[in-house]
């Protein structure tokens, strides 16, 4: 989900390369710096440097205003914002964490940051936030980031996978609504075809790109490891999920370029009106109204899609202190400044996105209930929230994790050209991570 490019594509959440609100009280983050966190101490007057993803221009003022306001809070503290390019926040923070250069506050997602957090690279925050300042955010939201049962990330802000539709494009194929179900999807994508020529929707296989698939594997019943961490898919539900995606391509019911374009094809095409369906996350219907007021006029939101677990997808990004920070203090009270209940509240506001502490949600979800819901955006923003009760992170931060996506996304995709058999596919990707694990 694919976890979701505020400017530009927040499902473009490696979910990697492409997926916070009422107070936290302050006397509490307080307490959390100056009593027994066990840090090391930091300097006089120190700088903090913070790096978001590709959050300017549009978020600039809220993020000048947040600075000043803790900057205001915390006399002598100074915070210098550096706003990175998506596809360029990758390459950059590994550049800076081999250096020891890393700033001391970093927006990412936990499918990249459990890459590093295996290499130790971020501060343990199980010995630096108390407990009760760790049971503000969700519960199954601060496991996103954690692996090995070590927390190394603070919950920021969160979205669930709706589905855009097209009306017309839906209308001129004759369907009725669009669909909730996979099973569901196969249909209406031979309908739209047939009916229009053109592609219900587009889903990339590009390996380094959308987790999407991947996850539709866990939706449909797949268990992808066991508790060793083997693999777990070569089972009659991966094949059968391996299937449904294989029969698509072959069918002509997939645009050819899954297989070598990222999800932003996908926003493109459903841009330029070519697909009748897009999933991404609320806040992107604001993008459609600005790069294509025509098809935005058409557009409508439904529930994610999802397979017969009925599982819903939530994406999830976070703020990493690294641990090599001169100012981990500093660091982290900011950190939990950011992502405090109050601030995730106005951030969700100003930009159509989830908050992570229940706080917030709960005030978040009143304040929605509570409006006419009738614009396009509005009603997306309340399915959204709607579905987060219930969602979850379907493919859990795991060491490797995107040598697993891969494995399975090269071998789904031969089966597609035909290279070789579903089951073989199968059985080749499991063989494959089983041995990249044994390697470790």
């Amino acid at each position: 989900m694919r976890f979701v490019k505020l400017t530009g594509d927040m499902s473009r959440i490696r979910t990697w390369r492409r997926l916070g609100i009422f107070a936290l009280l302050g006397f509490v983050l307080s307490w959390v710096v100056s009593c027994g966190s066990g840090l090391s101490p930091s300097a006089a007057n120190p700088e903090i440097e913070f790096w978001t993803m590709q959050l300017q221009p549009q978020f600039t003022d809220y993020f000048n205003e947040l600075i000043a306001k803790f900057e205001t809070e915390n006399a002598g503290s100074k915070v210098r914002w550096v706003d990175v390019p998506w596809s360029a926040m990758e390459s950059k923070i590994l550049t800076a964490v081999s250096a020891k250069t890393a700033p001391d506050v970093v927006n990412l997602n936990p499918s990249f940051a459990s890459q590093l957090a295996t290499r130790n690279a971020w501060l343990d925050l199980d010995e630096q936030v108390p407990s009760q300042v760790k049971q503000q955010y969700l519960p199954n939201i601060w496991k996103a980031s954690t692996i090995d049962e070590k927390s190394f990330g603070i919950p920021w802000y969160l979205t669930t996978r709706v589905t855009i539709y097209n009306t017309e494009l839906l209308k001129q194929a004759g369907v009725s609504k669009p669909p909730a179900t996979y099973e569901e999807l196969a249909d209406v994508a031979q309908q739209v075809k047939d009916k229009t020529g053109k592609y219900a929707f587009f889903v990339t296989l590009v390996p380094e790109d959308s987790g999407e698939v991947l996850e539709s594997l866990v939706q449909m019943g797949v268990q992808l490891v066991d508790d060793q961490g083997k693999a777990a898919f070569n089972t009659p539900e991966g094949i059968a999920a391996f299937q449904y995606w294989v029969d698509l391509y072959q069918k002509g019911l997939l645009p050819r370029e899954v297989l070598t374009q990222g999800h932003r094809n996908a926003v493109e095409l459903y841009q330029a009106g070519e697909t009748a369906l897009l999933a991404s996350g609320a806040e992107f219907l604001k993008t459609i109204e600005n790069n294509a007021p025509e098809v935005a006029k058409v557009s409508a939101s439904a529930p994610q899609i999802t397979g017969k677990t009925g599982k819903k997808n939530v994406a999830v990004m976070n703020l990493v202190i690294p641990r090599d920070t001169s100012t981990p203090n500093e660091a982290l009270k900011f950190a939990l400044f950011v992502t405090n209940t109050e601030n995730q509240l106005a951030f969700a506001k100003a930009a159509n996105v989830l908050p992570s502490t229940a706080e917030a949600v709960e005030a978040y979800r009143k304040e929605l209930s509570s409006q006419a819901k009738t614009s396009p955006v509005e009603q997306a923003r309340n399915i959204s929230a709607s579905q987060l009760q219930d969602a979850e992170v379907l493919v859990p931060a795991m060491k490797d994790l995107n040598k697993l996506q891969k494995a399975i996304y090269e071998n789904m995709q031969a089966a597609m050209l035909g290279q070789k058999t579903v089951e073989q596919a199968v059985a080749d990707a499991a063989e494959e991570w089983n041995t990249a694990i044994a390697q470790r």
